[in-house]
């Protein structure tokens, strides 16, 4: 007999224990949040993170079309001192986690969270939270390319790993602010370092951009990173290490998906225009369609005409 078959009564009944253990539910899991964390800004509630993304969301749908008609922006002293700014954010996140982590004899395969108020535990945690804002000042890479009109940056990839970094660790935060959590962020708090140094180099201009050959290997050392992190967690599950499963698992499907994204991304940056530019070369100097050109054309040979492989006049 299927639920619309039952009597009213059981049905009502159903509904009532769904909607009980719903609200359990939420209650337990907000009984263990970190509560080191539940006074610090943005950490009471959700909503102001979700209010900063939705307002992100709407920027990238809006932005292009208010910009349609007007001129880029320009903002070169803005953005050297923004992504040196960054530069400087994102090495005080790594040295604090370093040092914290370091100092409190912290496991490189297993961790557990200690939510104490141990002096290396509340560095630690602090030095998370502000990994977790500077993903929200990351936003605003978004929209510097959408002021200079550079909208062909704001791909889905872009997108998708911005505004799920600062959504999803405001999760991190209030609930494992501390142990295995170091790991990631530490990782990528140093990627962040290289790159933005790399972005705040571009932002002088063309004079030293001729000598930053090595951008294709930012791409590729965050490949490594998203490699490095499944390792890192799947040894955290073989370990059997106590710390949340679902998150263990929820941290391989996210990187598996960047890893994706940022292979795709390579290879239509890297390995494709090599591959036009060479066919491109092909038709101009070698064939074209399989048939050399001076057998299409007419060529100069020993001062005669040739047409079809003879000399005119032959």
């Amino acid at each position: 007999m299927g639920l619309l078959d039952s009597e009213p009564g059981s049905v009502l009944n159903v509904v009532s224990t769904a909607l009980n253990d719903t609200v359990e539910f939420y209650r337990w899991t907000w009984s263990i949040t970190d509560k080191r964390v539940e006074n610090w800004p943005l950490m009471q509630s959700p909503l102001p993170t979700l209010c900063i993304s939705t307002l992100y969301l709407l920027f990238v749908w809006l932005g292009p079309k208010w910009m349609k008609d007007r001129e880029p922006f320009q903002m070169r002293l803005v953005l050297i001192i923004y992504n040196f700014g960054m530069v400087l954010l994102n090495l005080f996140i790594f040295r604090e986690l370093f040092m914290g982590s370091y100092n409190a004899g912290y496991s490189y395969i297993c961790q557990s969270v200690d939510y104490s108020d141990n002096v290396n535990e509340v560095r630690i945690a602090a030095a998370l939270w502000w990994y977790f804002v500077s993903k929200g000042v990351e936003y605003l890479d978004t929209v510097f390319f959408i002021l200079r009109k550079k909208n062909n940056q704001v791909s889905f990839l872009h997108v998708y790993h911005h505004c799920t970094m600062f959504t999803l660790w405001w999760i991190g935060i209030k609930w494992v602010a501390g142990g295995q959590a170091f790991f990631g962020a530490q990782l990528n708090s140093f990627i962040h370092v290289i790159m933005y140094s790399y972005y705040g180099l571009t932002a002088f201009g063309p004079w030293i951009q001729k000598y930053l050959w090595w951008k294709r290997y930012l791409t590729m050392l965050q490949l490594v990173q998203f490699h490095v992190t499944i390792g890192h967690t799947a040894l955290s599950l073989y370990t059997d290490c106590p710390f949340p499963k679902w998150m263990h698992w929820a941290l391989i499907a996210y990187a598996i998906s960047f890893i994706f994204l940022f292979l795709n991304f390579y290879v239509r940056t890297y390995k494709e225009p090599k591959k036009a530019k060479t066919g491109k070369t092909a038709v101009n100097g070698i064939s074209a369609n399989g048939v050399s050109k001076s057998e299409k054309q007419l060529v100069i040979e020993n001062g005669k005409k040739q047409k079809n492989g003879k000399a005119k006049g032959e």
